[in-house]
């Protein structure tokens, strides 16, 4: 296994910062070396922010930064000061790798820039340096062979435990070959030296022998472990010693060892070392209807659920072990984790089966259990919405102390009150023998019994609503048969005492008490009257302004007027929010309390609600930004509620009673926030929805139960109370801005069958027999109707302008949007029913009626399309300038923008344009280098022609594998570079290939359902479909338009209708959620507009310098058929989805800007119409200020 000088790999140096917000960066640095380059990569964790690098090189002795000649992609130079470079997404990390051939760099200096705000993050008050090593060829570092290290594999390098003053040093390689998972380890040892190991099956504390069969060689099986002898390995630079161990395809935990050397062993700070292969077993997660689950840690679940029945002390000591055991899964394992105590916390399984526990040992169970998380809170920040979610289902715990109080608190109160007999003694039985959070409530109900003057009904009601009936106080293994009974002159004792010792109860079973959450963190005497007993009185992560606030909330807990509470609240949790993202003693109190912080500001708002009158809109506003802003400090991925919540500050700051256009904003603003929660709802269900539903029947959980699961998980947290809150502002809103409970985006009267679906895309290909009355939830913009279907129903908010609207005016089919979530719910109820929807206002009229007034079955009409088109040929060039464009090699998209170039005034302008011409697809199709793909397409077609449509998807596979013949690219180049369309010399590879790229998907496009099924639905001969395609610079947009200048809706010749959104217009015309900004106006005076709505698209598109290849087939602008949008036009580089800030945007805040952006809009519309003569649908951009069309056709 001897290996050359040149294939070595040098182990890099590695520096580690925290930074703020759980931020962490990371430094690998690979020095000079024989000739080699160094290299330094730049790591950023945690972060969710576009963060860049401002740096700069130094030379010895010398502090002023120079720029080297290589640099990262992306790289500019600032102000000749420094350069500045984006980090990339890889995977979770941001990442910058920097290469450096001048060996005599020192250091590289840097400060990182938040790219969206002004921040810059630095060490201390000066600049991160990162000194560059250099390596003597005599005194080389450790080198381990490349061919030992392959691109898949993962390194594991433990140096946590490695003594410091041991020369000795080891490394870890696990990689895969043939299928075959290999353990290679390595160190720089001489002499016999020993590695002493076995392996773990399941958990990481297993040591087991391994199987005689996968031993390495020289190599001696003991009765609990093996010994095998490191071999020798020389290289040109040196040498060290490895011993490989094959695992095969064997699923393994991990392996443990420890090495022997030279009469010493080397292991872990006295444990052992061990290496955790749970990455590189395939059958950990797996699919469950269709979605991952950790299949493994469920049906491990299910196996020791048995012993976890027995008390909540084994239920915690095993909840702890498998946690451990699964926190290397991320987010998927403390899933599992959460279903699994949730079912727990909501009854769903049994507490305590026939095994006595002490209250402390349950105490103490809980405690490890809340520290291991509160580990995997600080560890994984990205899966801290999960791990909140597992605390809120068990009780802080605490040492054997807390515990042990229950116990020895309720001898007290019964002696202080003389009551040891009865129901008190057999509660007392039950906390000695079993306490559990079901003591919580009968504390509560024997207190509301007291208070009230001894009314047993009190105490049955207060146990029955929290789920308590005299059946289940009976199941108990020490049951309570009896009522409490006691002396009417106990009653002062009594209250005093069981007061104090509901703390003691909550303490340990309630970790999101409010009270007993703040009493810990102040450091308030708990059990106060009875024991005495305290908490450590520290205080740390308590700033004197947040004791403040939680005494303010303690005194005004119980207040009828929520708002001064509600404020109090959400300012603890911000003043908070510093202590709970960093270590320290604390933490876990601290995450405890702000869960009860967040859990009373829901309950305080559902407890206003009711009082909340729907003319105060200031009042619903306020408690919606604070519900808002509380959601906010619960999520992690929260970019998208940030930047809602400043919205509506800015509405909340501009209110005017009674306001049209106030309303219109604030009402897009609603609709943002109902989007990022309809988001939010549905990553929980994708995500922890299929493991509760593989769990639950293996729990023998109620079916029920299993299927509102997810959805009881969101509406009790504060999603929930938000929901209610914009449920009720939005109708208000609506009377505001003179808007009904319907948007129409294609108007028609008709009659049909309802019909319920989550997605209109999964039903675009059915055929009904019946006329079809569609309700769908989800409509992204881009789907085909289905034959049969007379009207389109949705709750979603698709653009006037989406694909699917025009397609639906173009078939006289009804399409409208639902704004009241109440008649949208009242309407799927009619599932199956036959109705009349009649307009009447600008608003639908739904009517149920009689199946026997609907018109004969649906039949498929033919289309006059027929014919009207004709299959293209190639003229035999591959590339063609603007001048050469024409209707037979082009389509209607490129030829209009010649015809455009010749007229238009020079203050709008086009982009840089060539094309690829019709013909050049199927010339290149039938290439010698292309016959096999050319013979299964034709196949596959054949197959798709009777009725297989599952097969364009592999028809698309097809042409992605068809290869470029030499001729095309010099003359796209040659083409290119005669219009000064920029092609990137240094990058002439790699340019190409993502050019190539973009115009094979754009060609494979023409076998896309959704355009399939419209030319059949078209009669349109699909085969004849050819495709050209437009190649343009694209031009980095402010804002894109769109516009028809006649009145889609009314059909309205004399206004102008627009749509406007931030960034590029795919946003607009593809599958985006949101509505953009809508404005008309009158052709008779273009300065005048009347804003139809604002807009609620989170998501902007923007781009670097480069070029976009739109589809541009002879089939798409044919008279009587909607043609436009069915195929893809894709640029060559990948745009940037940017979370959008209305709060500060002046197509939004500044008039005076909308005002001028609009009307130049309007005017170009308008023009353009004049010179084509016709109503047109124009697509553009604006640049700096100026007006640039990409493309118009006729409107439809």
């Amino acid at each position: 296994m001897a290996s050359t000088t040149s294939a070595v790999c040098q182990l890099p140096k590695v520096h580690y910062f925290k930074l703020s917000d759980g931020l962490e960066l990371q430094v690998n640095v690979t020095g000079f070396s024989n000739g080699q380059d160094a290299k330094v990569e730049i790591q950023l964790k945690n972060s969710s922010r576009a963060w860049i690098l401002h740096w700069g090189c130094t030379y010895p002795k010398n502090t002023k930064w120079f720029f080297p000649v290589d640099r990262p992609p992306g790289t500019a130079v600032y102000k000749q000061m420094a350069l500045q470079t984006p980090f990339m997404k890889r995977e979770d990390i941001d990442v910058i790798l920097i290469q450096l051939r001048d060996p005599k760099i020192h250091s590289i200096e840097f400060v990182i820039k938040d790219g969206r705000y002004d921040k810059w993050i630095k060490l201390g008050h000066g600049n991160f340096q990162i000194q560059i090593p250099k390596y003597a060829t005599d005194n080389p570092p450790l080198l381990i062979p490349k061919d030992l290290i392959e691109r898949k594999a993962y390194t594991i390098w433990e140096s946590k435990g490695r003594p410091h003053s041991s020369p000795i040093q080891q490394k870890v390689l696990v990689k895969v070959v043939a299928g075959d998972c290999h353990v290679l380890v390595a160190g720089n040892t001489k002499g016999d030296t020993v590695l002493h190991w076995g392996v773990s099956s399941l958990t990481p504390k297993e040591w087991l022998a391994p199987p005689k069969d996968m031993l390495p060689a020289k190599s001696k099986l003991l009765d609990a472990a093996c010994q095998t002898y490191f071999t020798d390995i020389s290289t040109a630079t040196g040498a060290f010693q490895l011993v490989d161990i094959n695992l095969q395809k064997r699923k393994f935990a991990g392996i443990q060892f420890v090495i022997c050397s030279g009469g010493s062993w080397i292991n872990n700070n006295g444990a052992n070392f061990f290496v955790g292969l749970n990455s590189y077993s395939s059958n950990r997660k797996i699919e469950h209807d269709g979605r991952d689950i950790l299949k493994w840690l469920l049906d491990e679940i299910s196996q020791r659920e048995k012993e976890a029945e027995r008390s909540l002390m084994h239920r915690f000591c095993i909840a702890t072990e498998l946690t451990d055991l699964c926190k290397s899964e991320g987010g998927m394992g403390l899933i599992g984790i959460l279903v699994w105590l949730r079912f727990m916390a909501c009854r769903k399984l049994n507490w305590n089966r026939n095994y006595n526990v002490k209250p402390r040992e349950i105490s103490e169970a809980q405690d490890k259990f809340t520290n291991l998380l509160q580990k995997i809170y600080l560890e994984q920040p990205s899966n801290r919405e999960i791990v909140r979610l597992v605390m809120g289902c068990v009780g802080r715990g605490g040492e054997g102390q807390s515990g042990q109080r229950i116990r020895d608190e309720i001898l007290v109160l019964q002696r202080n009150n003389n009551c040891k007999g009865g129901m008190m003694e057999e509660w007392h039985q039950k906390l000695h023998n079993n306490s559990s959070p079901d003591d919580v409530v009968i504390c509560e109900a024997l207190l509301n019994y007291v208070r009230c003057g001894f009314r047993i009904d009190v105490y049955w009601k207060t146990l029955t609503e929290r789920g308590l009936t005299k059946s289940v106080l009976a199941s108990y293994d020490r049951p309570i048969l009896s009522e409490p009974k006691f002396s009417p002159d106990t009653r002062e004792g009594l209250i005093r005492d069981l007061t104090s010792y509901l703390k003691t109860l909550k303490a340990v079973h309630s970790g999101s008490d409010l009270e007993s959450a703040i009493d810990i963190c102040l450091s308030i005497p708990e059990g106060h009257g009875l024991m005495g007993a305290y908490i450590n009185p520290s205080s740390v992560g308590l700033t004197p302004k947040l004791q403040d606030y939680l005494q303010f909330i303690k005194a005004h807990t119980g207040d009828t007027s929520i708002g001064p509470l509600m404020e109090k609240l959400l300012e603890s949790r911000i003043e908070l929010r510093p202590s709970i993202v960093t270590s320290h003693g604390r933490l876990k109190d601290l995450i405890f309390l702000d869960l009860a912080l967040d859990s009373a500001i829901r309950t305080s708002m559902e407890r206003g609600f009711a009082n909340l009158n729907s003319s105060d809109v200031p009042a619903i506003m306020f408690f919606t930004t604070l519900v808002l802003e509380n959601l906010c400090l619960s999520s992690v991925d929260n970019e998208e509620l940030i930047y809602c919540t400043k919205d509506l500050y800015r509405v909340c700051d501009s209110y005017k009673p009674s306001d049209a256009n106030w309303a219109l904003q604030t009402k897009a603003v609603v609709d943002r926030i109902r989007l990022a929660l309809a988001d939010k709802a549905e990553f929980y269900q994708k995500k922890i929805q299929p493991s509760v539903q593989y769990l639950g029947p293996l729990l023998s959980v109620e079916k029920g139960a299993i299927d509102t699961f997810t959805e009881e998980l969101i509406r009790t947290g504060s999603a929930g109370s938000l929901s209610m809150l914009i449920n009720r502002l939005d109708p208000i809103l609506r009377k505001f801005a003179n808007l009904g409970c319907w948007q129409v985006i294609s108007p028609a009267e008709v009659r049909g069958f309802v019909v319920n679906v989550n997605k209109l895309i999964s039903v675009q290909h059915k055929v009904y027999r019946e006329p079809t009355v569609i309700v769908a939830n989800k409509v992204s913009g881009e789907e085909e109707i289905p034959d049969g279907a007379v009207a389109v129903l949705t709750s979603d908010l698709p653009d006037v302008l989406a694909h699917v609207s025009i397609r639906a005016r173009n078939s006289k089919i009804l399409f409208a949007s639902c704004l009241d979530q109440n008649v949208y719910k009242d309407l799927k109820l009619k599932q199956g029913k036959v109705v009349s929807i009649l307009l009447k206002l600008g608003n639908l009229i739904i009517m149920d009626i009689s199946s026997s007034t609907l018109s004969s079955k649906y039949a498929p009409s033919s289309s006059s399309s027929r014919g009207l088109f004709s299959k293209k040929r190639f003229n035999g060039k591959f590339a063609i300038s603007l001048q050469e464009f024409s209707t037979e090699m082009v389509g209607a998209k490129s030829y209009n923008i010649s015809l455009l170039s010749e007229r238009l005034p020079s203050w709008i302008k086009l982009p840089v344009s060539i094309a690829i011409p019709f013909g050049v697809f199927e010339t290149i199709l039938s290439d010698d280098i292309n016959k096999e793909q050319a013979k299964q397409i034709y196949n596959l077609s054949k197959l798709v022609d009777n009725g297989e449509l599952s097969k364009l998807r592999a028809i698309q596979e097809t042409v992605h594998q068809i290869k470029a013949p030499t001729r095309l690219i010099p003359e796209l180049k040659s083409k290119m570079k005669s219009l000064r369309i920029p092609w990137l010399e240094e990058e002439s590879v790699n340019f190409w290939n993502r050019a190539w790229e973009a115009i094979i998907r754009v060609w494979a496009s023409k076998w896309n359902e959704r355009a399939y099924i419209s030319c059949r639905k078209g009669s349109l001969n699909h085969n004849d479909i050819c495709m050209a395609i437009l190649v343009q610079e694209i031009i980095r947009a402010d804002y894109a338009f769109v516009i028809h200048t006649k009145y889609p809706i009314s059909g309205d010749a004399s206004e102008i209708y627009s749509e406007v959104v931030r960034g590029l217009g795919e946003t607009l015309v593809g599958a985006y959620p949101g509505r953009a900004m809508s404005f008309t106006t009158r052709k008779t005076n273009l300065k005048s507009h009347n804003v139809i709505g604002y807009p609620s698209k989170s998501i902007g598109l923007y781009v670097k310098q480069s070029i976009i290849f739109r589809s541009d087939s002879n089939g798409e602008d044919l008279k009587g058929y909607a043609g436009a949008g069915l195929y893809d036009s894709l640029p060559m580089d990948k745009a940037q989805e940017v979370v959008l800030d209305y709060s500060n945007d002046p197509l939004v805040i500044d008039k005076a800007f909308q005002a001028s952006l609009f009307t130049r809009i309007a005017e170009a519309g308008k023009l353009i119409e004049g010179l084509f003569g016709c109503a047109q649908d124009i697509e553009g951009v604006v640049r700096s200020g100026e007006i640039y069309v990409v493309q118009s056709r006729p409107q439809i």
